[in-house]
């Protein structure tokens, strides 16, 4: 599947999407290797089987072999981390915070790729997930590390977008009696 065969699926009511689909990833004040990461890491959060081969297979020609790994373990790593470090922020209890978290995170310390870069993909995966904490960390990381707020807004962009494309195809599977390519059986 690709870009093209995505966009093709998007029913006229998310026309807007489907020009978005279009633009974010080509019209971005990122490097192309930076904004088909984050594309990527947005992928495997939105977690749509459709969108995720087809941007997989587009940013193959974006980044190379580590670029393409680290991108899928930024989307990877944050499935844990956002779900923590959510429920830690939204959680009452003082002493929770305290606590240290105990989960191995050690790819966020060796990528395999530019830190900021994969800085960069994991707060795109964080936007989709809505974790606030970790959105506040990565955002610091990769503006202390050089990058403008305009690259934040691109990259968030751009996780917005494969977000919304993937609920919209999840949608339309569900309406019309399609299994989805998320469905879970009963």
């Amino acid at each position: 599947m690709s870009i093209d065969a995505l966009k093709a699926r998007l029913p006229d009511y998310a026309k807007d999407l489907r020009l978005n689909l279009g633009s974010v990833l080509t019209t971005s004040s990122l490097k192309p290797g930076q904004a088909w990461g984050a594309a990527i890491a947005a992928a495997f959060a939105a977690r749509n089987d459709d969108v995720t081969r087809a941007i997989v297979a587009e940013a193959a020609q974006h980044l190379d072999a580590a670029g393409l790994t680290a991108a899928k373990a930024a989307g990877a790593i944050m499935g844990m981390n956002n779900v923590y470090y959510r429920t830690v922020h939204l959680s009452g209890n003082a002493d929770f915070k305290k606590l240290p978290a105990r989960l191995r995170m050690n790819v966020i310390g060796n990528p395999g790729v530019d830190k900021v870069d994969f800085e960069l993909w994991s707060l795109a995966a964080s936007a989709v997930n809505g974790c606030g904490m970790c959105i506040e960390a990565h955002e610091r990381e990769v503006l202390h590390k050089g990058m403008s707020t305009e690259n934040i807004q691109d990259a968030v962009r751009i996780a917005a977008v494969i977000h919304a494309v993937a609920t919209v195809l999840d949608a339309e599977a569900a309406l019309s009696g399609q299994d989805g390519s998320t469905a879970v059986a009963a």
